[in-house]
Formats: C-alpha cells, sequence, structure tokens
C-alpha cells in the first residue's frame, strides 16, 4: 500500500498487516468506531509521515473514523531558533507568554497545512477547526500561565458532523479562549479531551519513542492501575518523552477511553501494524473495565453450579456435576453485582499448545441479558489468554455461535484447528457445535 522508505534496516518493521486478509478479521471489531491519532511535531516533520498518511486512509477505508491531533514542539523550536527569540515553554504544559504564543500560531498553522497537504494527496477531505473552547490556567503556585489554556468544551457535535460526512478533522494545539482570542493547549491532554467528548475507543500517540519506556524498557502493554501507581510513586523512571503521554492515557482511560496506545511513528506501517496485528510495535495501556470480574474460589462452586444448571438443562452448555465444577474451578471466572453471581466463563490452555487458549462456558442471567455483560466476560478471557501468551482463542457453541461472530469478531472454522486432545472429546460429544476462533489483539 505505500512505497519504501530511506528508513535504516532498525527501522524497519517485520509483520505486514497490508496483507488484505490480515487487517479483514480485526475489520467487524472496528468498523464505524472513532480513534484520535496524535501526531508529535517531530513526527510530522519525519520522512515517514507521509506512510503515515497512507495508513490512515486506509483506516479511513475500512470504515473506520479519525480524528487527527498534531503538536508543533520541535516546528517552534526551531522558528524560536531561527528568530533569535526565547520561547517560555515548548510543549504546551507550562506558562505561554506572548512572543512564544505568536510563534506557536506560526508554527501550528504550517504544520496543519502540511497535514492537509497529506490528505489531499491521498484523496481525503479534511479541515481544521475552531472547535475547542478553552479557559486560561491561570495562575499556578504563583506561576502565571498567561496564554496557556485548559479545555473548557469542545463542540462535539460539530466535528461529528464533519466525521460523519466522511471528513478529517484536523486539530491543531491552539484553542479559543472566550474572547475568541487563541491559547496554547498540550497536544497530548488535547487529544485525551477529544477522546472523551467524542466517546473514542482508541487514543494513538505517534512520537518518536519505541512506546512506553520505563526504566530504560519498552513496555509492550500496561493497564491503568499499574501506570497510575508507576506515576506516583516512580515518575522519573518513565522517559521523559514519554511521561506526558502516559499521564493523558491515564486521563483519558479514567475519562472511559478503553485503550491507548503509544507508538513509534517513524516505523514504516507502524500504525497499521499496532492496530492490525497480535504483537504490535508499542504500547498498549488498557483500561479495567473489569472490576467485577473475578477468578471464582471453592466457595463459588455451588454458585456456578446452579447459575448454569437452566443452561445445560437446554443444552446450551455442556452438563458439569459440582464436583467437575469443583476439580476445575481454576478455569472459572465469574461475574458478581453486589456479590450475587450473574455470569461466569472458563479459560482452558493446552499444554502443549501454549499460543492456544479456548473459551467455555458462557453463560449470563437472563435478566442481566442485552447489558454488555457476555462481551465483557469474553473480552476479559481473551485478555487473561493474552497475558498468559496466547496468540489465539477458540470458542465452541451450539446456540450462541451469532453472538461470538457478530459482536465479539469471532470467525467460524472447523475442526481441525482444536488440538487433538480436545479433538476426541468434541467428536464423542456428538454436539456438532460450530468452531470459533480469534486472534488476540
Amino acid at each position: 500500500m505505500t512505497n519504501g522508505t530511506s528508513q535504516t534496516p532498525a527501522l524497519a518493521t517485520t509483520i505486514k498487516p497490508t496483507d488484505l486478509r490480515g487487517i479483514l478479521q480485526y475489520v467487524p471489531r472496528f468498523q464505524g468506531q472513532i480513534f484520535v491519532i496524535a501526531f508529535d511535531g517531530s513526527i510530522v516533520a519525519d520522512e515517514n509521515f507521509s506512510n503515515l498518511l497512507v495508513d490512515i486512509a486506509v483506516l479511513r477505508s475500512l470504515g473506520i473514523k479519525v480524528v487527527l491531533v498534531h503538536g508543533i514542539g520541535k516546528q517552534i523550536k526551531e522558528l524560536a531558533e531561527l528568530r533569535d527569540e526565547p520561547i517560555s515553554d515548548v510543549y504546551g504544559s507550562g506558562a505561554t507568554d506572548a512572543s512564544t504564543l505568536s510563534l506557536a500560531i506560526r508554527a501550528s498553522s504550517r504544520v496543519s497545512h502540511v497535514v492537509l497537504e497529506g490528505l489531499a494527496q491521498n484523496n481525503l477531505k479534511g479541515v481544521i477547526t475552531n472547535s475547542v473552547r478553552a479557559l486560561p490556567v491561570g495562575i499556578i503556585r504563583g506561576l502565571d500561565h498567561q496564554f496557556t489554556g485548559k479545555v473548557e468544551r469542545i463542540d462535539k457535535e460539530f466535528l461529528g458532523s464533519l466525521i460523519n460526512g466522511a471528513v478529517v478533522p484536523v486539530v491543531s494545539p491552539l484553542a479559543f479562549g472566550p474572547d475568541g482570542r487563541s491559547l496554547r493547549v498540550n497536544s497530548d491532554l488535547l487529544a485525551a479531551e477529544l477522546a472523551e467528548a467524542l466517546h473514542a475507543t482508541k487514543v494513538i500517540y505517534l512520537t518518536p519513542q519505541a512506546g512506553l519506556i520505563i526504566n530504560g524498557e519498552l513496555r509492550p502493554q500496561i493497564s491503568v492501575e499499574v501506570l497510575r501507581k508507576q506515576l506516583a510513586d516512580a515518575p522519573d523512571q518513565i522517559a521523559e518523552l514519554s511521561r506526558s503521554k502516559a499521564l493523558n492515557a491515564v486521563r483519558a482511560i479514567d475519562n472511559g477511553t478503553p485503550r491507548v496506545h503509544i507508538v513509534d511513528g517513524r516505523l514504516f506501517d507502524s500504525l497499521l501494524n499496532e492496530i492490525f496485528s497480535n504483537e504490535g510495535v508499542g504500547t498498549l495501556i488498557y483500561g479495567n473495565d473489569y472490576q467485577q470480574i473475578r477468578k471464582a474460589t471453592r466457595r463459588d462452586v455451588r454458585f456456578i453450579y446452579s447459575l448454569t444448571r437452566a443452561a445445560v438443562k437446554r443444552e446450551e452448555l455442556v452438563p458439569r456435576t459440582q464436583q467437575a465444577i469443583e476439580k476445575n474451578i481454576d478455569q472459572f471466572y465469574v461475574y458478581e453485582i453486589d456479590e450475587n453471581i450473574i455470569a461466569c466463563v472458563t479459560l482452558i490452555f493446552y499444554p502443549n499448545h501454549p499460543q492456544l487458549a479456548e473459551i467455555g462456558s458462557l453463560y449470563v442471567l437472563p435478566f442481566y441479558h442485552n447489558r454488555g455483560i457476555g462481551k465483557k466476560m469474553v473480552e476479559y478471557a481473551c485478555l487473561m489468554a493474552k497475558e498468559r501468551g496466547a496468540a489465539r482463542i477458540v470458542a465452541l457453541s451450539t446456540h450462541s455461535f451469532g453472538f461470538f461472530t457478530n459482536v465479539l469478531g469471532f470467525t467460524e472454522t472447523d475442526k481441525s484447528a482444536l488440538p487433538e486432545s480436545r479433538l476426541k472429546s468434541y467428536e464423542d460429544s456428538g454436539r456438532n457445535a460450530k468452531v470459533l476462533t480469534r486472534a488476540l489483539v
């Protein structure tokens, strides 16, 4: 989809998600969703930026909606050096004096134009908006932040109309105060605020680093709670260039955005690799949507047996005695509301097939149907499977295969996908269940 660049081999990736078959398995889960994609100013200036815009065109062609946010850190520094003017703050998080604001307006105008040029070259419509309203930060700990702003309101109806009209909004790190004058806003923060307002499912920060670097090491994935603790206890262990994104990733997830990615924007195909491959190439920061899900204990055996008995009678689930449940209780996860178990699922691993896991015994009490609990249970099981090294998950279903394929992005396959030991029990059961599979993202 893109031509090669002159980048060094060290910046080359090996996964090729541009294989259409590889991409299509993810499309049902992402179609119609909004991704907020934030570029550092240095990424806009990088030779790989044109390839990133081609990747964005691919996302749009697959029905994924995007909003672009750009920074200007590199450009404002270069402009200040060229004009021999001091700047009070580079990234829009400290104080912005009048001279720095003037440079920021010039730098932002140029970067926004470069982004629009790139969109035009890929036959995408784009528009720069004044949809972000802000108030001055004011005086903090005795320091007057002058022309630095904090987001007050985002015109989400206006942005939504652009997005639904196949227009890509381009949002610069400048907002507008009550008097209509410009205020500088940090682009990392702005991306998080936009994601909240637009109910985006992802924020993707494209940076000149491999991802979130902690103690000199790349973290491929980290939960928001672990990251929150890291920021509270030892923020200096987070690489300086990553710190702002870490802070705003926590902010975004706390405000309802499920996933935040930090990706090296200099890598060819990095954006598509992060979204459309199992391994990814950067860092995934994920929220804990699963506070009510826990691992089952022996005390839960009787409740799980009672919970699933009706489904067993309807032949929706395989029969299990209380003894069988107790023997395999370490495979069960349960969902609690007010300390009452209302759903369960099993997660099974095969010693000779460490990259494969199986979901089973998924059941939600009828009263709680259509509340997203079944989906949440499966997604949690997938997350646990991936954390334990699985790359693919399977499910067997006689009644609910439409739920797995239409809602959860599973695809039907044949029984040869099962390990030999599982295949024997599958055939012995005589249930002729459909075999469904999904790659773990």
